[in-house]
């Protein structure tokens, strides 16, 4: 009998042991991207994420192999954060191709405001910091950059069937050159802790299809 209760006390601990180990997790992924689209990776120690969340530094390793490991998991997860972003607004069919591009780049853009310019990109300050950073960082952040390329591409190519960017177009140039373009407004932007980088940068791209 009491081997039996001893037994059902560990199955209703086991449940919440898991639920805690979930939660520590995810507690350290959001803190470390809050931390990192404010700072560097170099610049940020795993002592300052640690802090933010009450985790012991022993257990971090629990969760993660290394440092380098935990970076490659804030990659995938701000790059589905990010993709989901933007589908949200690229998927909008209540709007016209090119307004849902526009839709996305004032949410953007608001995004940033509501943190005072202080959070850029976490795959735009990882890129800059590429030098630095484990060679295994590469090969993924180029890829998230391609996957975000992609998804501007379609949304071109739908503009381009509504007449309102030429078919000579090659949208995948042009979807290319949006991301290189909107990096680097965005790391003026937090430099300046102002919208103006990102509302120029913005303004001759859309310019573009009115040439066109």
């Amino acid at each position: 009998m009491q081997q039996k209760i001893l037994t059902q006390s560990r199955k209703k601990r086991q449940p919440k042991r898991q639920a805690n180990l979930v939660d520590s997790r995810e507690l350290l992924l959001r803190s470390g991207l809050e931390v990192l689209t404010e700072k560097g990776f170099s610049a940020t120690g795993i002592d300052e994420i640690l802090g933010r969340v009450g985790v012991p530094k022993g257990s971090f390793y629990y969760y993660f192999d290394s440092k380098e490991a935990f970076g490659l998991a804030l990659i995938d997860r701000y790059a589905d954060f990010f993709a989901r972003k933007i589908d949200r607004h690229l998927n909008n069919t209540q709007l016209a191709s090119v307004d849902r591009l526009r839709s996305f780049v004032g949410d953007a853009i608001a995004s940033m405001a509501r943190f005072d310019f202080r959070r850029g990109c976490l795959i735009g300050n990882l890129g800059q910091e590429m030098g630095a950073l484990p060679e295994s960082f590469r090969a993924r952040l180029k890829e998230v950059l391609e996957d975000w390329q992609a998804r501007f591409a379609v949304c071109l190519a739908q503009a381009q069937e509504a007449g309102t960017l030429s078919k000579s177009v090659d949208v995948n140039q042009v979807a290319a050159f949006f991301w290189i373009g909107w990096e680097g407004a965005v790391l003026r932007a937090k430099l300046e802790h102002s919208p103006a980088p990102l509302e120029l940068f913005a303004e001759f791209f859309f310019a573009g299809f009115s040439a066109g």
